[in-house]
């Protein structure tokens, strides 16, 4: 079974072969020239895929193509090449160019999944009987495209990660004039207002003791963009012990969900010779 459709992994694996640097078959070192061949990357980006759809551990992915050892190793250099982040930002920009972020609707908020093995970024989970839990605080555009996120343990509250999570616009380049920011109760404070002032951005949040629906206005894509990158499995419970780790399969994920979100809206108004029969 496969763990994506073909009309998705394809595009994704053409640009992030682009990113990889160019490497030969063999080992160049090797006195005789006769070392065992570089198992293909493209291998190696199926098991990955495999392994955050599915949540299963590496072992239970290896086989006769690659050991479980080769595709942590490939992993790790490829997050010391920064392939993850790049690729992330290159379907972003793609997303941006072609659909359009709706980027003066801005809604943030946290989700808290498992994280069983601990890590740099786990911590007491206050819904959980203390176990250990990762914390997210995620921000989308309107539409839901994901934009970034900070990581946290699970015992920090969602309040003070509001600021390095807004920081994060900084790398979207320059923003509309009215910049509205969708948040739940559980930033309803003077200190986030003075926040959102001193940024210059319009805040709408929820009131303490008032009913979800009365005010639910657009906060909602945040909470979808939440149950999409809990679908893959491996951030719904998440054993990875290192940040960096956790920071790259978060953003192979956003890459996914814009290039489906982009596939999605394409498919009405472009064709391409892949183009999928039906709307996905």
């Amino acid at each position: 079974m496969p763990a994506l459709p073909s009309w998705l992994t394809e595009p994704l694996w053409d640009q992030f072969a682009v990113l990889l640097p160019e490497r030969p078959e063999y080992h160049p070192d090797h006195p005789l020239g006769c070392h065992r061949r570089r198992i293909s990357d493209r291998i190696i980006f199926d098991k990955m895929l495999q392994l955050l759809r599915f949540g299963c551990p590496y072992e239970a992915i290896a086989d006769t193509t690659c050991s479980a050892t080769t595709i942590r190793s490939r992993r790790d250099e490829w997050i010391r090449q920064g392939v993850f982040a790049r690729l992330k930002q290159i379907a972003l920009d793609s997303y941006d160019r072609i659909v359009g972020l709706v980027l003066d609707q801005i809604a943030v908020d946290g989700s808290i999944t498992k994280a069983p093995g601990g890590g740099e970024v786990a911590g007491r989970s206050p819904v959980d009987r203390g176990k250990q839990g990762l914390k997210r605080s995620g921000m989308t555009d309107g539409y839901g495209i994901p934009l970034g996120r900070v990581l946290a343990g699970a015992n920090r509250h969602d309040s003070p990660l509001l600021a390095p999570t807004l920081d994060l616009l900084d790398d979207l380049g320059p923003l509309p004039d009215d910049v509205t920011v969708h948040l739940d109760a559980g930033y309803d404070s003077d200190k986030t207002r003075t926040l959102l002032n001193e940024r210059g951005l319009h805040g709408r949040i929820a009131h303490k003791g008032e009913k979800a629906p009365i005010q639910a206005s657009r906060r909602w894509h945040v909470e979808r963009t939440h149950a999409w990158q809990n679908a893959f499995h491996r951030l719904a419970r998440c054993y990875e012990r290192r940040a960096t780790v956790v920071a790259a399969f978060f953003d192979l994920v956003d890459a996914i969900i814009t290039v489906r979100s982009l596939i999605r809206w394409a498919w009405t108004t472009h064709r391409w010779s892949e183009r999928p029969d039906r709307r996905p």
